[in-house]
């Protein structure tokens, strides 16, 4: 993959996490049809905002920790704002998404050292 740079990693890492903050935004701010998804809401939550978290570190590791305080503070404000779009807003889905940020966040982080060490040129 010598194609791929440090700065190309890093675009990708920011496309990708662009992408799913705004998947992330319409599926938690969008009126609840009845039907949802099998299975737990807060293993949602969890899940969402681990993958949201995983891809900057994953490009940048350096970056572990401002993603995580900005992953978790975007599940806060969509908690905060969700009221307005006739959902309800719950302690547990916030604490589901700050271990959701964190753990996608040090795996992401993990992962693209391992990565860069092998496959990406300086």
């Amino acid at each position: 993959m010598a194609f791929l740079t440090k700065y190309r990693l890093y675009m990708l890492g920011l496309a990708a996490t662009i992408i799913l903050g705004t998947v992330i935004a319409f599926l938690t701010l969008a009126p609840i049809d009845g039907s949802g998804f099998p299975g737990s809401d807060k293993l949602h939550h969890f899940l969402a905002f681990a993958a949201l978290a995983f891809p900057l570190p994953f490009a940048r590791p350096r970056l572990l920790l401002p993603v995580i305080l900005g992953v978790s503070a975007y599940g806060g404000l969509i908690e905060l704002i969700q009221p307005y779009f006739g959902r309800h807003a719950d302690w547990g889905d916030f604490i589901a998404d700050v271990l959701g940020a964190i753990f996608g966040g040090v795996l992401g982080a993990q992962c693209g050292k391992w990565f860069r060490r092998v496959f990406v040129q300086a």
